[in-house]
Parts: C-alpha cells; structure tokens; sequence
C-alpha cells in the first residue's frame, strides 16, 4: 500500500518564472526516461522480485522515492507556470481553464441524462448485483495521507448521494494482509533466483533437456 505524507523531500521552488524550462522539465517528469516511468519500472521490478528481504525493500524504497521526485517536479512545474508574466503563457493557460469548465459541465450533463433516461444510475455500475458488493467497504473513506482535513468533507461523514448508506471517515486501510512470499521463476527465464546461481543454471539445463 502506498501512504501520502504532505511533504517534499527537497524544496521545489524556483527562484522565478520561467514558462520555457517548465516546458522542458515536463518531458523529465512523463517522458521516455522520466520520473513517471521511472518510478512505474522500479515498482513492477519489486513486484515482480523473486528475492526476499533487502533486495526486494531496496526496490521498493526506490520507487516509493521515485514517486516523492515525480511530486516535486509536477510542483516545481506548476509554479514556474504560474509565476510567469509572459503573455502567451497566460493566454494558453487562460484557454486551458476555459475548456476545462467546458469538460466538467459536459460530464455532469452527461451523467444527469444518463440517469434521466435509466441507462446507468448511481453507483455506476448500476447493473452489478448488491448482494454480491463487499458492502462493508462500499461508503467507508479512507485516509491515506498524513493530512486529517478530508475528515470534514460531506464525503466522510453522513448520507450517501445514492441513498444506499452512510459515509464513515478510516484513518487509515481499513484492512490489510501480509505480503506474500516471493514468486519462484523458471530457470530457463534467467531470473535472479533465492538459490544459488549454479543450481538455477542445472536445473535449467535439465528442464530444457526434458522439453
């Protein structure tokens, strides 16, 4: 599970706008190399680790930080956008914002005209049986951040918008279970196996002897 602490492990603040690295600094956070694919490439490597212990917390404490750097970039973008005095950045921005609310409107007319012809109705999806929801979960939120503020939203505390429940606020998952074990790859895959090398090389050998 991943936790959000509201803070930034290095300060992202630049000392003045500058709408042209900003730009620049977007392909170091979503581009082919960036922080984004980064940190998804050192998790699905500690997913996917076969070894137990230090070398598998070596990969997740990497792409738990990974994360922390794509934050820090995405700040240190937004400020160096919105401290900008030049005119073409702000009347992009400006057009940006303005369709935005055009989007936000077409989804909220959508979903009331959706409900209106009784195509779909709230929880989406409405054709899911009930009885087959772990309901026990289904209007709990849960927080997952050190931040306590979203215990004071409508979505924490009192009716459901679908009329079905009550929201109640979790500090923290409601539940939780153990990591399991790694997995144990073929040898013939090569992967970086808990036994020693030269037993994983032999028996590849005689797998691919008996295939």
């Amino acid at each position: 599970m991943f936790f959000h602490r509201q803070e930034l492990q290095f300060d992202a603040t630049p000392d003045k706008p500058d709408a042209v690295y900003a730009r620049r600094l977007q392909e170091v956070l979503g581009g082919q190399y960036g922080e984004i694919t980064v940190a998804m490439q050192y998790g699905f490597q500690a997913w996917n680790c076969h070894l137990p212990g230090k070398y598998r917390d070596l990969l997740y404490g990497i792409a738990a930080e990974e994360f922390g750097h794509v934050e820090m970039l995405a700040i240190m973008i937004a400020r160096l956008h919105s401290m900008t005095d030049d005119a073409g950045v702000k009347s992009m921005l400006s057009f940006l914002i303005a369709r935005d609310t055009m989007h936000q409107n077409q989804w909220i007319a959508a979903a009331r005209e959706l409900q209106e012809e009784n195509r779909e109705a709230l929880p989406v999806p409405s054709t899911f049986p009930r009885s087959k929801e772990a309901s026990e979960h289904a209007y709990e939120y849960l927080n997952f951040s050190d931040g306590q503020a979203a215990a004071e939203g409508s979505w924490a505390s009192g009716p459901t918008p679908d009329g079905h429940g009550e929201f109640s606020y979790v500090d923290g998952p409601s539940s939780r279970v153990p990591m399991g074990p790694p997995t144990r790859p073929d040898p013939r895959f090569h992967g970086t196996d808990p036994g020693p090398a030269v037993l994983s090389k032999a028996e590849g050998a005689i797998r691919d002897a008996l295939s």
